[in-house]
């Protein structure tokens, strides 16, 4: 089990009891704040933990220690961005097939290491690092978002996958400007590339000289469905077209579970290997979420006469406004287009006339723009009823964000109502 430690009390307590844990291991430090939560026995690791494995009874074991697959192997909490933290639980299966996918379709090798300095409830953490232990690399250990620390840890491992996550991009880009040290090797990096201005894609790479992944995927699929296109260091790109992973097989349906056709955004619906068994604990949920042999993801995309797909926005969020569906992602690729904008997010808010009409949240560099020259791009790019009604010009740091770096659009839709 690995909750998420930036939840609050009553967050944690609910992660907690959902699995019914019969012993925790805390990092040094913690253990009276596991216990402001939980009376679930709990230990230390370190010298405890250590004199408790000495003085155990050996249980030798041979031949297969995992009979069955599909046994869980870990529970990751999702971020909990629309309700209370699911715990998604992953197979050993999942977890092999995850590896190969690193492995296959990254062209990653056995001496290709990993920086985990994103948190370990995080699957990009944890499943690179099962992953990289798996072939026999070296998984280098950060405490959290240290952009010196990581920084000279590339210029000493050879690293398969550099994971970088939207709200780390800024700081780790201003340590490497200022501190350009000479890079090991790296295959891959970067995350989450709708999540990143297109600009700062391009800063990266040419600071790396290395392709930023073109992925989507989910804790509960792993980095499938999208997982192998690149962008070339140094290139802005216009579009973030994927290609499906051949690991996995993918649908874009109605909200009737018909396939919809190419050009019209459908939810992604995906079955493979890498993906989870089911949510811990929830039965209502796994009910909805798993239909016709497939997952169904909660995200919307629209599939290309190629065969690539195009993120359009998560399928919960949604503005309507005159009766037209307006998608905030839509909005924001067009202001993130900006050179001096590092963040964007749009959100609904109340219109007397039209219902409800959208809102952009905007942060920007040293040279911030003024609003007119934001929406005259929004005027040469979106039509008239997606354009935002308002700008609202904040600092980068006051975003609110998952643990796992996404911006939530309900928290900032809340500061309009204040």
């Amino acid at each position: 089990m690995k909750p998420n430690w930036p939840l609050a009390p009553d967050e944690l307590r609910h992660c907690i009891d959902l699995v019914e844990p019969v012993l925790a291991l805390v990092e040094p430090g913690l253990r009276g704040a596991y216990h402001a939560v939980s009376a679930t026995r709990c230990m230390e690791i370190g010298p405890d933990l250590d004199a408790a494995i000495a003085g155990a009874k050996p249980d030798p074991r041979t031949g297969t220690l995992v009979e069955d697959p599909e046994a869980g192997l870990t529970i990751l909490y999702t971020s909990g961005t629309t309700g209370r933290p699911k715990g998604a639980l992953i197979s050993h299966r999942a977890h092999i097939a995850r590896s190969m996918v690193f492995a296959a379709q990254l062209a990653l090798d056995p001496g290709d290491g990993f920086i985990a300095w994103a948190p370990m409830f995080h699957m990009a953490s944890t499943d690179h690092a099962l992953a990289t232990i798996l072939r026999g690399g070296t998984v280098v250990m950060v405490d959290g978002l240290q952009p010196a620390v990581i920084n000279e840890a590339l210029s000493r491992h050879r690293i398969g996958w550099f994971v970088m996550m939207p709200g780390a991009l800024d700081a780790f880009i201003a340590e490497r400007r200022a501190n350009p040290l000479p890079v090991k090797g790296i295959k891959v990096c970067g995350a989450m590339a709708d999540l990143v201005p297109p600009h700062q894609i391009a800063e990266l790479t040419s600071l790396l000289d290395t392709p930023f992944l073109n992925s989507f995927g989910a804790t509960e699929t792993g980095l499938p469905p999208g997982t192998a296109g690149l962008i070339a260091p140094g290139v802005i790109p216009e579009k973030l077209s994927k290609r499906i992973s051949a690991f996995c097989e993918v649908r874009l349906v109605d909200p009737e579970d018909r396939d919809v056709p190419d050009g019209t955004p459908g939810e992604m619906a995906m079955r493979g290997p890498t993906l989870f068994s089911g949510y811990w604990n929830a039965n209502a949920t796994n009910a909805r979420d798993f239909r016709n042999g497939f997952f169904h993801m909660g995200d919307l995309f629209r599939r290309n006469p190629d065969g690539t797909i195009d993120f359009v926005d998560r399928v919960k969020y949604l503005i309507k406004t005159g009766g037209e569906n307006v998608y905030p992602a839509e909005i924001e690729r067009v202001l993130l287009a900006h050179p001096s904008v590092v963040e964007a997010a749009v959100v609904r808010a109340f219109d007397a006339k039209w219902g409800e009409a959208p809102v952009a949240f905007v942060a920007c560099g040293n040279d911030r723009p003024d609003a007119d020259a934001l929406m005259n791009l929004c005027r040469e790019s979106l039509a008239g009823y997606k354009r935002p009604r308002e700008l609202h010009f904040i600092a980068f740091d006051d975003f609110p964000r998952s643990t796992s770096g996404k911006v939530q659009r309900h928290v900032l839709e809340a500061r309009l109502k204040v």
